[in-house]
């Protein structure tokens, strides 16, 4: 290790990553094959904000370990890398090293799990049963390895070798979270199955277990509703309207954002948008919850988002633009180009003011789904634990939730000064056409009839959501009107749920 690969080690132990990767950068011009100072220059630019140069190392990193664990079979740094990546979302590399460390060293039961994942979430479904499987038999007793082979079974449409998998792992098991899991996917695996009349008892016990899952239990429930209760109280026109006519330089593009709720159909709408040769989607990348905390570094009082925003002036208005528009090269590098960048987070409706007041020149494409379809779709899920989908977990819960967040979207809508689209989900799938070409209208874009084949172009990339599944496909109408499989299970949230029903124009109870 030299000098300077020390005073990186130095700098990252007093939580200074971006004087750390200087130092690496040192360190790796007096000795360019040095995988640790790579690896660690990597995670440094990661931790900044400088994703794509960041991935770009670790990868290097992951490559020069693999060459030098030819010999020793050694492949946990290059495992680390490999979830690193994971995490940062170049499943590309991650896909790379890893094919390559199980080549190495195959009897790593963590090598085949993590091999599985990437090509899961590549929508390599052969490839990523494969790999589970070899998983399962290196270690037979994981759970929660054999609760996601069953997952993938299921994703290549093996549904009762999938079924019987999870009722085995139901039979032995009391731990909460395989449980958890394992009900959840049940329940998925029994809706494709046609067999409606058994999903909600396994619902309803995932419901119970999650309060006992610490990934679910530690969140902080009360987060959104209060954020949407201050949101509610502190925007207002004056403030949304303030910079409104503001002439921006012309170097400072303003996104699109498309919004909405989960399982609304925004990933649909992210990959038809994608397949245009003229249109980037970045996909669940976070820049406007970045943004808001920027917001928060430069005013550090207790005041409200809406208030803080009160209080900025021209030049902190530019700042957080620019903040914003570093973020996404952090990530994309040169890579979005001259495209029309349209930046698909779907909760970003809760920040939808911040998003008003900062890129009042935005656009915003609301997508909205039968309220009773996106509920249910929304507790088939085994989603992320986080602050949002903690709500997730009853159909009451998802249903209150749902209320909070549309009432939201209903009192801001007439308040915006930015301009907007809605449009239904279900006019999508029964007229396709004519849905997004008034899109693509909106967003001054050309039409270009190759976005009707989206759902090839999604097969060739990596998708964030639990949606990659579906988005790989034609659209279909059996996702339409789910619910009334399960009419019953709705009546006690009915009242509810009635109001968006009627606003948005679908048959009523």
């Amino acid at each position: 290790m030299n000098d300077f690969t020390q005073r990186g080690y130095a700098a990252v132990k007093a939580r200074d990553p971006a004087v750390a990767a200087q130092w690496f950068e040192k360190a790796l011009e007096e000795n360019p094959e040095d995988a640790q100072a790579m690896t660690w220059l990597g995670q440094c630019l990661c931790s900044i904000g400088r994703h794509h140069e960041g991935c770009a190392r670790l990868r290097e990193g992951g490559l020069l370990l693999l060459k030098e664990s030819q010999a020793s079979k050694e492949i946990a740094l290059v495992l680390e890398i490999i979830a690193q990546l994971q995490q940062w979302n170049d499943l590309t590399a991650a896909l790379e090293l890893g094919v390559q460390a199980v080549t190495i060293n195959g009897a790593e039961f963590r090598g085949w799990q993590q091999l599985a994942a990437t090509y899961a979430q590549l929508n390599k479904k052969t490839e990523a049963l494969n790999a589970g499987r070899r998983a399962l038999e290196i270690a037979p007793a994981n759970t929660m390895m054999a609760v996601f082979v069953a997952s993938l079974e299921a994703d290549a449409g093996q549904n009762e070798v999938a079924k019987d998998r999870l009722e085995k792992v139901l039979r032995g098991t009391s731990n909460p979270r395989e449980a958890y899991r394992a009900h959840k996917e049940l329940a998925r695996v029994l809706d494709k199955l046609g067999q409606y009349n058994r999903i909600f008892a396994h619902l309803r016990t995932a419901a119970k277990l999650a309060a006992l899952v610490p990934e679910y239990s530690r969140q902080d429930f009360a987060l959104l509703p209060k954020m949407l209760k201050a949101n509610t109280a502190g925007f207002d026109r004056e403030l949304l309207a303030r910079w409104a006519k503001t002439a921006f330089p012309e170097n400072t593009a303003s996104p699109t954002f498309v919004i909405g709720f989960f399982r609304s159909g925004t990933t649909l709408t992210q990959e038809v948008l994608d397949a245009h040769p003229g249109v980037f989607v970045a996909d669940e990348q976070g820049f406007v919850t970045a943004m808001q905390r920027e917001l928060h570094q430069m005013d550090r009082s207790e005041a409200s988002t809406a208030d803080k925003l009160r209080k900025l002036d021209a030049s902190g208005i530019a700042h957080l633009r620019d903040f914003y528009w570093n973020q996404v090269r952090g990530r994309f590098g040169d890579t979005v180009g001259q495209r029309h960048f349209v930046d698909k987070f779907t909760l970003n409706t809760v920040d939808l003011g911040l998003i008003n007041c900062i890129f009042p020149d935005a656009k915003v494409i609301f997508v909205l789904r039968d309220p009773r379809d996106v509920c249910l779709s929304c507790l088939m899920q085994l989603m992320v634990p986080t602050p949002a989908t903690v709500h997730l977990q009853s159909l009451e819960e998802t249903a209150r939730f749902y209320a909070q967040v549309m009432n939201w979207w209903m009192h801001i809508k007439p308040l915006l000064t930015l301009r907007f689209i809605e449009f239904r989900y279900e006019d999508a799938v029964e007229k396709f056409e004519p849905t997004f070409q008034q899109v693509f209208t909106f967003l001054g874009v050309s039409w270009d009839p190759a976005v009707a084949n989206f759902h090839e172009h999604a097969a060739r990339k990596a998708i964030s959501t639990p949606s990659r599944g579906q988005v790989v496909q034609p659209l279909y109408s059996s996702s339409v009107a789910r619910w009334r499989h399960f009419e019953s299970e709705f009546k006690p949230v009915a009242t509810i749920l009635e109001p968006f029903v009627t606003a948005f124009g679908y048959e009523p109870f």
